[in-house]
């Protein structure tokens, strides 16, 4: 009885530690959250245990690169915008050039951040489905206790 139940410990601990390489991604404000095994990952991180997958690696390197550019875009513009609406604003000389330059950064900016947030997720996905499932993702057992006239035990269902 000992050795069954110290099989079925160990089974189910093993079970449970096969799932340890799945990424999760979470949309949360201002971005994604990327977990994996319930810790929280970094996209460097991300990009590290994509690496055995070359495809998926491909495209999460061009994904953080777009990325990059995407936030270069937009702080830039963003301060263009932010320079001619507070010279504007405080009473200084009015550049609204520099203002649609700004906005026009910006505006180039999201499609570029849209993209490669899209290569990301197509990546991690693409990560996902290359996991092998082994032997002990297909084995879940069922362990209750039961009672019957002959006292009580513990019984499990394969």
């Amino acid at each position: 009885m000992k050795i069954l139940l110290l099989t079925a410990a160990l089974t189910i601990t093993i079970q449970s530690l096969s799932y340890a390489q799945k990424i999760d991604i979470e949309k949360v404000f201002g971005g994604y959250k990327y977990t994996q095994n319930s810790e929280l990952k970094s996209l460097r991180d991300i990009a590290s245990i994509i690496e055995t997958n070359t495809t998926a690696f491909k495209l999460i390197k061009k994904g953080r690169a777009n990325r990059n550019l995407a936030a270069l875009l937009s702080f830039t513009g963003g301060g263009l915008l932010g320079w001619s609406i507070g010279s504007a604003l405080g009473g200084g000389e009015q550049n609204w050039t520099l203002a649609g330059i700004g906005g026009g950064l910006i505006g180039i900016g999201i499609p570029i951040s849209l993209s490669a947030n899209k290569k990301i997720h197509q990546s991690v996905a693409l990560y996902n489905a290359s996991l092998k499932p082994n032997a002990f993702n297909s084995f879940k057992p069922n362990l209750k206790i039961v009672t019957n006239t002959n006292g009580f035990g513990l019984a499990i269902n394969f």
